[in-house]
């Protein structure tokens, strides 16, 4: 049996899964059959899974997803024009190793924000770094950071991060000012990171919705020519769920 000290030091090191691996067997008395390389093997797993643990959990906390999703529990029975195909392409996240962005379009309420956060949930699970903002927020962010001194830092983060989901986009007007801030960052992320957005407004509507003509070119250019491209249709599923609830 270990002693105190061993513990301790394991403890110091911050060895957190190797040290609760090593209580655990103190407490199993047919561990002794097993030989030292086999019992040294179950503690380093054990560390392995408690760090990727930890770390998951600090690449979900970082993600501020807007909703708990995952994909193994969409629906796909339903008519909203999901291409099963494609969404099991995309859960392989090869698309974001390459810089290729993901746009949802559909009216509200079919579930483009949900499919948003399980894509992102999973590129979590697969290492990847993930922001989720709604574009209004973004830009109010952006708009505070310049006035206390952050607008670099905040826009070097959101530029580095490998997957950056912009929810509601189009939902109200951008300023110039806005766009400027639009195009700087997908220049800075174009074809090096990957972004999903969403929005009630189909693609061939963006460009109208940005404004400015040069700039809502230079915006989509980088945006939508290296995108794969999802369109949900039908009701509101939280309208079907309310009738449902009512039967």
């Amino acid at each position: 049996m270990l002693n105190h000290p061993t513990l301790e030091k394991l403890r110091c090191l911050r060895f957190a899964g190797m040290l609760k691996a090593l209580e655990e067997q103190q407490k199993i008395p047919q561990v002794e059959s097993l030989g030292f390389e086999e019992r040294l093997g179950l503690l380093v797993d054990r560390e392995i899974t408690e760090r990727e643990n930890r770390r998951l959990s600090t690449r979900l906390k970082k993600a501020k997803l807007r909703q708990s999703a995952c994909l193994e529990d969409l629906d796909f029975r339903s008519s909203r024009g999901l291409d099963k195909a494609l969404i099991l392409s995309l859960a392989a996240c090869t698309w974001i190793a390459r810089g290729i962005n993901v746009l949802m379009c559909g009216p509200t309420g079919v579930g483009k924000s949900y499919l948003a956060c399980a894509l992102s949930h999973k590129a979590c699970l697969e290492g990847y770094s993930v922001l989720y903002l709604r574009l209004p927020k973004m830009f109010e962010e952006l708009r505070l950071a310049k006035a206390d001194g952050r607008y670099g830092k905040l826009m070097l983060g959101y530029a580095k991060t490998d997957l950056l989901v912009l929810d509601d986009w189009g939902l109200t007007p951008i300023s110039d000012l806005q766009r400027r801030d639009l195009l700087e960052l997908l220049e800075d992320r174009y074809g090096k990171k990957s972004t999903i957005v969403t929005s009630q407004l189909p693609v061939s509507s963006w460009h109208e919705a940005i404004g400015d003509p040069t700039l809502a070119d230079a915006i989509l250019d980088r945006l939508v020519h290296n995108a794969h491209k999802i369109e949900l249709k039908g009701e509101s599923m939280r309208k079907n769920a309310i009738s449902l609830d009512q039967n």
